[in-house]
């Protein structure tokens, strides 16, 4: 019994300390992510200032930036096919249909998806300084479905369950498939989002701004929240990390001591008998 008990408590042990040192490697590498976003990838503002740094440069472009501003259509934005006076630049609307489908060994109707049917409507768009919409300085975002984990907002959501009729019930008992509900989803890049981008920023011979897909390797980025945000959430995460690092860390050292003295204490009784 005893055995069994020194072994689990090592198990114990052995599996805090892991745990904890994958924790440590997580928190490492997200805070090296931080260093890497302050350090290496600057922050650029949308002003005049940023006209004449990209004038002065070789081939008037910047490798690698993040720029923040407010989502403003080019030309006439995108109306939202089920909200009124709704409005953005990325639409996508999904239409998923349910089944109900005859397990005929077990004679029970499990749930299944079909016929998911997707479109995605874009108009060119750019952001511009938060609060100034009638400033000149702008960036034109170019491919924005290209970015990596572009977030939609969802703007409508509606479940529609399917109809039985008396015929259609024989049927489906036929076929073995029956029409369950149908899903319609709605989701925009809405008019007057905040929009962090991270790519690749020029100005072309007719000063205009643009910001498109890095040439260098690097993640293009569309992030729907201001740059602090951004930082932000990489800072909760981290911070994440480095608690269950130390939780974990403890737990291990406080069971362990707690193992060792329990064994001092019988090899002292042993001593005295």
């Amino acid at each position: 019994m005893s055995e069994t008990c020194t072994s689990l408590t090592l198990i114990c042990v052995g599996s805090s300390f892991a745990l904890s040192g994958l924790f440590y490697h997580l928190y490492k590498r997200k805070l090296q992510e931080i260093q890497q976003l302050k350090q290496k990838i600057p922050k650029v503002e949308l002003n005049e200032d940023l006209l004449r740094q990209l004038h002065a440069l070789h081939h008037n472009r910047l490798p690698y930036v993040a720029i923040e501003g407010v989502v403003l259509p080019d030309g006439e934005p995108l109306a939202s096919q089920y909200v009124p006076r709704c409005y953005g630049v990325i639409q996508r609307v999904i239409v998923q249909e349910y089944k109900k489908v005859l397990n005929r060994i077990t004679n029970t109707w499990n749930t299944a998806k079909h016929n998911r049917k997707e479109s995605t409507n874009t108009v060119p768009f750019s952001l511009v300084p938060a609060g100034i919409y009638s400033t000149p300085v702008t960036v034109q975002v170019e491919s924005p479905m290209t970015a990596t984990d572009l977030y939609l907002e969802m703007v409508y959501s509606r479940i529609r369950k399917a109809k039985e009729t008396f015929m259609g019930y024989f049927e489906q008992e036929m076929s073995g498939e029956k029409p369950w509900c149908l899903e319609e989803r709605e989701e925009m890049l809405k008019v007057g989002s905040t929009l962090t981008g991270f790519g690749e920023l020029i100005m072309d011979s007719s000063r205009v701004l643009r910001l498109r897909p890095p040439q260098n390797g690097q993640k293009y980025l569309l992030i729907t929240s201001s740059y602090q945000s951004y930082l932000q959430q990489h800072r909760s995460s981290m911070n994440m990390w480095k608690m269950l690092t130390v939780v974990f860390g403890l737990a291990g050292a406080i069971v362990l001591l707690v193992f060792l003295y329990r064994r001092y204490l019988k090899e002292s009784e042993k001593k005295d008998t």
